[in-house]
């Protein structure tokens, strides 16, 4: 497919500040709470950008949003390589900041270590989000456009799920595809956190309004291994592509998406037929084949086969084979690339070697180092380097998206307008469309083009930092 596309990802991150065991004979180290871990998080972020909420080199935002959760929103990306990378760029920043802050709560006498988790539930059952955005053409059918994308996102989690270990009301735990879709409330809204729509439809384009819409979609779950991020947002695109060329997609509308969701995320076979508005009832495992076969159809219908890029290829054929471990119940299919199987495996594997229950708290730690972003802490490198987490990037990509943006769209200006006036230390102000000098002169840009790389207004910007 040659459409071009924006994409961006935010990920708010759990945090927490362990404290040590006590020494023999000694009370108990009180612990500092997630608001005071945040502060020393962002204590050194505050000195040079005054701020808990700023623009980065790299054209990402760093802020720390509400319930004292740190947030990295990707510049943005056109190719979902890329994007992948510049995800991948917001860990390794964010746990350059935790071994910072680690540093100053030792150097204040503070006992603990600060964590952050790329998941999206803590030990109180509150939520937080991995919100995906894709730039979509200013259409008059947008309600129809996400009303043929509920029923798949609905649907999606059995392949791109996280995995949660689900507690049971009266004991023991289960094991689900979702740990965000027991916390989604409406199919479109809106809202963010009073009712957790799956798509959010508040009008924000961070571009030019006459041209686009912003697809902003809060139901997923945050993706650790790489190839699932890139299932994610790569099947997405495909569909994306074909609901923007008029294909419609009406006969999949569920008939009560909430149950469903829960349903679908609760039954791991994914075999438990749902019913449709139609009163036909399917299973989310056929829901996916079919929007498969339709992305296929299509693409093989127009001609666009061929025009894939290997990532897209990629896309689909992991798309398919996600499809078949569950159709066969065999996820040693893809228990290296997807969340859900890889952390399955690895639970499993550890409760048959210490004879545990799902339920018991070894588990649960394990669990939680899974999501732990620390590469020494968690789970994800070690996995990666023994070849049980499949990668998509390299190193030295990751390594080069935390400091320099995207160079075919908006990012790359915003970037270099952020480290000019860095390296100058001058005052301006940023966000995702505006660039401003705070002096005499107020100077401001406006970036409406999301695709444009280059721009001489933003050139005699610089220029007027550089004085």
């Amino acid at each position: 497919m040659t459409v071009r596309r924006i994409f961006g990802v935010e990920t708010e991150y759990g945090i927490t500040c362990a404290a040590p065991p006590p020494a023999a004979g000694a009370a108990p180290h009180a612990p500092i709470s997630a608001d005071d871990a945040a502060r020393y998080l962002f204590r050194k972020v505050v000195q040079w950008g005054r701020s808990s909420n700023v623009f980065l080199r790299n054209g990402a935002r760093l802020y720390l949003d509400v319930g004292s959760h740190p947030e990295y929103a990707t510049a943005e990306c056109d190719d979902v390589r890329q994007l992948v990378a510049n995800d991948r760029a917001g860990e390794v920043i964010l746990d350059r900041m935790v071994e910072e802050a680690n540093v100053l709560l030792e150097q204040e006498g503070v006992a603990g270590t600060i964590h952050l988790f790329k998941n999206n539930l803590d030990s109180a059952g509150n939520s937080f989000g991995c919100h995906e955005n894709y730039l979509v053409r200013r259409r008059r059918d947008f309600q129809a456009m996400g009303d043929a994308l509920v029923p798949f996102f609905i649907t999606r989690q059995i392949l791109t799920g996280a995995g949660h270990i689900r507690p049971r009301a009266g004991g023991g735990a289960t094991y689900a595809f979702s740990q965000r879709a027991d916390q989604m409330w409406d199919a479109m809204s809106s809202a963010t956190t009073r009712s957790r729509p799956i798509i959010n439809t508040r009008d924000e384009p961070h571009g030019d309004a006459d041209l686009y819409r912003r697809m902003h979609v809060i139901v997923g779950d945050s993706s650790v291994a790489e190839t699932t991020t890139m299932l994610k947002v790569g099947m997405t695109d495909l569909l994306l592509g074909m609901l923007e060329d008029g294909v419609r997609v009406r006969d999949l509308a569920l008939a009560e998406p909430m149950r469903a969701i829960r349903e679908i995320s609760h039954d791991t076979t994914a075999t438990l037929p749902v019913e449709l508005t139609s009163g036909r009832r399917m299973s989310a495992l056929a829901i996916q084949e079919e929007f498969l076969t339709r992305v296929t159809g299509y693409l093989d219908a127009e001609g666009l086969t061929a025009d894939l890029t290997d990532v897209q290829r990629r896309v689909l054929e992991l798309w398919e084979r996600g499809l078949r471990a569950l159709r066969e119940q065999d996820p040693t299919l893809v228990d290296t690339e997807l969340d859900w199987a890889i952390k399955a495996r690895l639970i499993e594997r550890y409760r048959a070697r210490h004879t545990l229950a799902l339920d018991d708290p070894r588990v649960a730690r394990l669990s939680l180092a899974y999501h732990d972003i620390s590469p020494t802490r968690g789970l994800a490198t070690s996995l990666a380097r023994r070849g049980l987490m499949a990668r998509l990037t390299t190193d030295e990509e990751v390594a080069a998206a935390v400091d320099t943006p995207p160079a075919t769209t908006r990012a790359r200006l915003r970037g270099a307008f952020v480290a000019r006036a860095q390296e100058r230390r001058r005052d301006v102000t940023v966000d995702w469309v505006h660039l401003k000098i705070n002096d005499a002169a107020q100077r401001t840009v406006v970036l409406k083009d999301p695709f444009a790389p280059v721009d001489e207004r933003v050139d005699a910007l610089m220029a007027a930092l550089q004085r």
